[in-house]
């Protein structure tokens, strides 16, 4: 047994006297700071090259316009947050945030800024809205820019910047990296903030303002905000993938349109046999395979002339010459080429929109049932959440700087309810008891799509479901309230007919059902 003393050690560890915080900024590396060949970013592809594929292709432009109609194409609109009872306060902000709206653009309605917004960003990935505001900081017009590759942009550059943000009322701070961007057109370059940077920039140097520094407000630069698709610096369309087959595409439109420029028309061929093809008829030829093509070599042939081979000098030939006539019409194209290639391009295309044959012009393969199915799917999978992304967008950026409380913008949406589900809806609900006179109503006038034209049934019964009143019933079993309704009509019948006396009996027996209701009632 070892019974050398052991010793034994104490370490002391004092409190530091900086207190550890945690960082309130992002950490997080970017593919963004990968770009180090100096702050300004080029786009990975030729923006002007996939402008080039839309215009060309014969499925992209359907695709975007059924984006740009479906999402913003329906309005904009306002409502309040929370459905609670109007306030004159409630009231104000909402007739507020309507006027703010309508005039953010006065040169055009503001859902086409954002239908324009929507085009460019799925032709180049990414579009720009500059923003413009007024001396108190509030958004108060908004342009689209229209030359989208003529903008570019930097890397995020240090240092953080707080920036003030409101949520629910209450001011909460940030701190944030921005970006600089700038426009190039026809060799002038304006400079501009990214939107919410706090900072003043000169537009014509992009250089913020130091401390204590002033610039005349037109040399101010305003800001931008940009839509983009993905994660991108620059974004990335969202048929990135269907590049090839979109190029491919275009080439076997061409390759068909060609024939009817240089295709081959010539329907036959008649060939002279038993002598060599003389020097004119090989001139002819000649001139046929370069010249004759298009519209002007339709329904024409070829006459080729030989002369006897035979070294005979006698005028008397033992042998004619033998003529052949060949047919040619079965080398002619007979239709477009690659109509298996086009037609699987296409639907790859409209795959990575999301897009149904519905909304891009093919509707043979539809009836009523499977139109509505695909018009849900695609409400609910593609329209709805990129209006849900524009509309927070709207709200939270272009908006924040207001501090609405009561009252939101939204994308309006078109109606798809399905009728035949309604019908069954409101046929179980009837039978449970939960219809009433009112409702009926009311979903009649929204069914038909016209404005409600009169008010509710203002009698008690209008708010009575339909199955209740059924039981309130006297002992003959009748119905009062419908007997009372038809008794109502049958006197403003008799009135129309100037039957007195008819009107003033059924005049007393409805008042002798309506007091046997109340006294049933009570």
């Amino acid at each position: 047994m070892d019974k050398t003393k052991r010793g034994m050690q104490v370490h002391i560890i004092k409190s530091q006297t900086n207190r550890i915080e945690k960082a309130d900024t992002c950490t997080q590396l970017s593919e963004q700071e990968t770009y180090n060949a100096g702050d300004w970013m080029m786009p990975p592809t030729d923006l002007h090259g996939l402008s080039v594929l839309v215009k060309h292709s014969t499925i992209l432009p359907q695709c975007i316009r059924a984006y740009k109609n479906n999402i913003a194409g329906f309005g904009i609109g306002v409502r309040y947050v929370e459905d609670v009872e109007e306030t004159q306060e409630m009231k104000q902000e909402f007739t507020k945030a309507q006027e703010i709206i309508e005039l953010l653009n006065i040169e055009q309605d503001t859902k086409e800024v954002f239908e324009d917004i929507i085009e460019a960003r799925e032709t180049y990935g990414i579009s720009y809205l500059e923003v413009i505001r007024n001396m108190a900081g509030e958004v108060v017009q908004l342009e689209f820019i229209k030359d989208t590759p003529s903008v570019r942009k930097t890397k995020p550059l240090d240092p953080y910047i707080p920036t003030i943000y409101y949520h629910h009322g209450q001011q909460t701070e940030r701190k944030k990296r921005y970006c600089k961007y700038k426009q190039e057109i026809g060799g002038k370059t304006v400079y501009f903030r990214e939107f919410g940077d706090p900072r003043i920039m000169d537009s014509r140097d992009g250089n913020y303002l130091a401390e204590g520094e002033t610039l005349d407000l037109e040399y101010q630069a305003n800001e931008i905000m940009e839509f983009a698709i993905g994660t991108k610096p620059y974004g990335e369309v969202r048929w990135i993938g269907q590049t090839l087959g979109v190029d491919g595409s275009r080439r076997a439109e061409k390759l068909n349109n060609n024939y009817f420029v240089n295709g081959r028309h010539t329907p036959l061929m008649i060939i002279v046999k038993g002598g060599t093809l003389t020097d004119d008829s090989f001139v002819k030829l000649q001139h046929y395979m370069n010249d004759i093509k298009g519209e002007s070599g339709q329904h024409a042939f070829i006459v080729l002339e030989t002369e006897n081979t035979e070294g005979r000098t006698d005028m008397e030939q033992s042998e004619k010459p033998e003529i052949e006539i060949k047919d040619l019409a079965n080398i002619l194209q007979k239709d477009e080429l690659f109509q298996d290639y086009l037609d699987n391009n296409r639907r790859k295309v409209q795959s990575s929109f999301q897009l149904p044959d519905l909304y891009v012009g093919y509707t043979t393969d539809f009836n009523r049932a499977t139109a509505q199915t695909a018009r849900e799917v695609t409400e609910e999978q593609v329209f709805q959440p990129e209006r849900k992304s524009l509309a927070w967008a709207i709200n939270n950026r272009l908006l924040n700087g207001y501090q609405f409380k009561y009252v939101e913008a939204y994308f309006l949406e078109p109606d798809i309810t399905n009728p035949d589900d309604l019908y069954k809806l409101l046929a179980v609900a009837n039978s449970a008891g939960g219809i009433t006179p009112n409702m009926a109503h009311e979903l009649a006038i929204s069914a038909l799509g016209k404005d409600k034209v009169s008010e509710n049934y203002p009698d008690e019964w209008g708010d009575i479901p339909l199955a209740y009143q059924k039981t309130q019933t006297i002992g003959t079993g009748f119905d009062i309230g419908s007997l009372s309704m038809s008794l109502q009509k049958q006197i403003e019948k008799a009135a129309g007919n100037h039957d007195d006396a008819v009107v003033a009996v059924m005049k007393e027996v409805k008042h002798m059902l309506t007091k046997i209701d109340k006294e049933e009632n009570q």
